[in-house]
């Protein structure tokens, strides 16, 4: 048996399979060859976007971590007027020595030390037996000065009428009318001298001259009594005080006189003896002129006392409130930077320092007034480092609000 013959055709179409399978073979190894390509790619891809990502995110914690924490604080705008404490002198509206106006001996005095005594009391009365003798003598010169005047006037007025008369000479008659005129001399003088001894005489009685209260008695019964006109050394019999109202003195510092305003500035007094009670006082006058010594303005508060609580001589702390401008601002000492140049602060704005100059006010020990450099918004570094320039970037970690402010 003859071997078989394949087809031509047979034969192509095998071959043809043949090839198919081939490149099919062929486009998977391809294909297989490329994905793998892609991996390696992706692969690396992804390591470079992770390692370029790990620096970045250690850029942003080194940038973090180099930049320095800051606690920060806002200004507390000031009140429109502060408080200041001043020391004063609690005196008496008025404070009067009563002295003696005659020589002589205390006969009784009628009030002692802390009686209250109205306008016209009689206070005590002076023996004077040496200056009624005076007056009586005064008199009786008086009296005989009365009738030589009444006398001078009869021959005065006699020899006008015999002049008329042509009876007496006019020569007589001028010594007629010049020996009345010289005796009416007479007269008004020994009257005038009556007068000074009725006078002497009536200041044996000492009146109160005020309503007020008696502070010193300085003279018993029997005492000598030494006039305030003579050379001798003078005796004050009593003091009285007038207590209604009392007047403050106060040596005011010189950078508050121009908020001392007579009549506008608010007053309150206290005393040690008095804890948590004030007593409100006026602003009276002021003496208009800075102590070239002390360098501070004499001030006058009037306190009134109707019921005698507040005694005269005490020691007393005035609290006056003064008016400061609107735009000052009080921020803690420690936000201060103390450099050569001038005083300043460091200001946080947009996440950078910045150093500001700033004009000091009032020290008030914790905090400081501030009245120019500074707004209201701007966040105040605490504690700055000597070392902080401005530009430098920081990270704020604690921020206090005005309110929170002591």
């Amino acid at each position: 048996m003859a071997p078989t013959e394949l087809h031509p055709q047979m034969e192509n179409g095998t071959q043809v399979s043949r090839e198919n399978a081939t490149h099919a073979v062929s486009r998977r190894s391809w294909l297989g060859f490329a994905l793998l390509i892609l991996g390696a790619i992706g692969i690396l891809i992804f390591g470079i976007w992770s390692r370029m990502k790990a620096e970045s995110d250690l850029q942003v914690v080194t940038q973090q971590m180099a930049a320095p924490a800051v606690s920060v604080v806002l200004p507390k705008r000031s009140a429109p007027a502060q408080e200041i404490i001043l020391p004063g002198n609690v005196q008496p509206f008025i404070n009067s020595p009563i002295y003696a106006r005659t020589d002589g001996y205390l006969r009784k005095w009628f009030f002692d030390i802390g009686a209250h005594v109205k306008k016209g009391d009689l206070l005590a009365i002076i023996e004077t037996p040496e200056v009624d003798q005076q007056l009586a003598q005064a008199r009786g010169n008086l009296a005989t000065a009365q009738a030589n005047l009444e006398l001078a006037q009869i021959t005065r007025d006699r020899y006008q009428g015999l002049l008329k008369k042509h009876a007496v000479a006019q020569q007589q008659v001028d010594n007629a009318v010049g020996a009345y005129g010289a005796n009416k001399a007479i007269v008004d003088a020994d009257l005038a001298n009556v007068q000074h001894y009725a006078a002497l005489v009536s200041f044996e009685k000492v009146y109160a001259p005020f309503d007020g209260v008696i502070t010193a008695r300085n003279t018993d019964i029997g005492d000598l009594i030494n006039s305030g006109s003579s050379s001798s050394p003078r005796t004050d019999l009593f003091h009285v005080a007038q207590t209604g109202t009392l007047r403050v003195y106060v040596n005011v510092p010189e950078e508050y006189s121009r908020g001392m305003v007579p009549g506008k500035t608010p007053v309150d007094i206290t005393l040690a003896e008095f804890p948590g009670e004030k007593f409100s006082g006026t602003l009276v006058r002021t003496a208009e002129a800075i102590n070239g010594t002390t360098r501070t303005l004499l001030i006058e508060v009037d306190v009134h006392n109707p019921k005698g609580t507040l005694l005269t001589g005490s020691y007393a702390e005035v609290h006056l409130k003064v008016p400061t401008e609107g735009s000052t601002f009080l921020i803690p000492v420690n936000t201060l930077i103390f450099r050569t140049d001038k005083l300043q602060v460091g200001i946080v704005r947009n996440g950078k320092i910045t150093i500001a100059d700033v004009t000091p006010g009032h020290d008030f020990g914790a905090e400081i007034e501030v009245v120019g450099g500074l707004k209201a918004d701007d966040q105040v570094v605490l504690n700055p480092p000597d070392s902080l320039v401005s530009g430098e970037e920081v990270k704020i970690v604690g921020a206090t609000l005005p309110g929170d402010l002591q």
